[in-house]
């Protein structure tokens, strides 16, 4: 070191001592004159070693060309900017490194040396290898994958599209950051759309929607489409992750279903009325009986109509109060409804609907349906996981029990409780009847 720079001070020494890069001097012949801590630590040998020793040592036979070069311009005083090369470590292996090399001056201004500068560039080669894997694997897995995914921006700009995208739409990302959806959105949906996903780019709260895209060849697919936020540890949306999944099959298989089940209830609801006329020539001389009868069998068309129509899944048990209780809303007496929304399962909708239709129909002939004034409570509620469902009436004529059991009170208690389970008991309180259902839950629940 005195040799090539006879002014360095120890400040100078030391700050080379304890730098993490390797900093190596050598002379115009490739010689090495200095070789400081960090290159013992990157390349293995020790000063002892290799001071006064070629510099060619560490350079692999494949790449003894790289020395001429970088000989050839410190001599014409050209500085080496920083490649990226591979260099010997002492045991033999390969050591990735960024080597940047300087001519150095003496006093007279003549080139007696070089200084080279070495870092070790194998976490920066393995870093740009995992972020090179990882692109290839989610790309991979987003081109096929049987949804088209997309990213865009927190304010909806367009970042990326999965290969899926493009061969539906026909379309690049140059058209995609230009145009965005304009003529790919069916244009009877692209307003409600649009304002839809600006709501949830605003609010951040995830987005779910259905609408139609143009497939390249101008037919219209019916897509479910959906995306959610990606955040940061802080919570700020850093960009939106989103799916088109195409659902036009199951749309119109949906569809067939709707078409089949409504055929199926046409056809039932025929044979119910074949039958109601089979039993009107069968005991005309009854007309109470057929009546009784006939009622029964338009509470089984009403709750057939409600499942049909909810696709034989549960059914919201406000709905099913409405319409089985409809046919007495020209009556005297009034009926008021209330309790939480809940859904109740196709069994538990039978089962409930045919014994309210009983009550109203009770109630209409000798109860508080039959009166001015007269009220019919029904309200139902939950608590600790039994449910509750009480009909309860007022204002109409005194209550007497009757001397005997009959169908109508089988289907109100009896019916209830081995459908269900937990009890199901009518009190004839001369005010007015009170009924209460008290069942699990689980039994109910859709």
């Amino acid at each position: 070191m005195d040799r090539l720079l006879p002014e360095v001070t120890d400040l100078y020494a030391a700050l080379v001592a304890s730098c993490d890069d390797a900093i190596v001097a050598k002379d115009t012949d490739g010689v090495v004159l200095s070789w400081n801590p960090a290159a013992e630590r990157l390349f293995g040998w020790s000063a002892a070693e290799i001071v006064g020793q070629s510099i060619r040592r560490l350079i692999p036979q494949d790449r003894q060309h790289e020395e001429d070069e970088i000989l050839a311009m410190i001599r014409s005083g050209e500085k080496v900017g920083q490649r990226l090369t591979r260099r010997l470590h002492r045991d033999g292996h390969l050591v990735d490194v960024w080597v940047s090399v300087s001519p150095v001056h003496n006093a007279a201004g003549q080139i007696v040396g070089a200084s080279k500068i070495a870092r070790d560039a194998g976490n920066y080669l393995r870093n740009q290898r995992e972020l090179r894997e990882a692109k290839e694997r989610f790309e991979a897995l987003a081109d096929n994958i049987a949804p088209m995914a997309w990213i865009v921006a927190p304010d909806g700009k367009v970042e990326w599209y999965s290969q899926r995208w493009y061969d539906f739409t026909g379309t690049d990302y140059d058209y995609m950051t230009t145009h965005g959806a304009d003529g790919i959105l069916h244009p009877d949906h692209a307003e409600r759309v649009r304002a839809h996903f600006r709501a949830c780019l605003e609010s951040g709260q995830d987005w779910e929607d259905t609408f139609p895209l143009r497939r390249r060849d101008g037919v219209w697919r019916w897509f479910l489409s959906r995306a959610k936020p990606m955040r940061d540890e802080d919570g700020r949306v850093l960009r939106w992750f989103g799916t088109n999944s195409d659902i036009t099959e199951q749309r119109e298989q949906a569809e067939q279903i709707r078409l089949l089940l409504m055929e199926v209830n046409h056809r039932s609801k025929n044979m119910l009325t074949t039958i109601q006329a089979l039993l009107r020539r069968s005991v005309e001389e009854d007309e109470e009986f057929v009546r009784r009868f006939q009622q029964r069998i338009q509470c089984l068309a009403v709750n057939q109509d409600i499942l049909v129509r909810r696709e034989w899944r549960e059914v919201p048990l406000d709905e099913l109060v409405e319409l089985q209780l409809e046919f007495a809303a020209d009556a005297a007496g009034k009926v008021v409804a209330e309790g939480p929304d809940i859904a109740i399962n196709p069994r538990a909708a039978e089962t409930l609907g045919m014994a309210l239709h009983e009550l109203a129909t009770n109630s209409l002939k000798y109860g508080a349906l039959s009166a001015d004034g007269g009220e019919v409570d029904v309200r139902w509620h939950v608590q600790e996981g039994t449910f509750v469902l009480r009909w309860s009436e007022s204002g109409g004529p005194p209550v007497a029990k009757p001397a005997r059991k009959g169908f109508g009170t089988r289907l109100i208690c009896e019916v209830p409780q081995r459908a269900l389970g937990g009890s199901a008991a009518i009190d004839y309180d001369p005010r007015g009847i009170v009924w209460e259902l008290a069942v699990p839950l689980a039994a109910v629940a859709g």
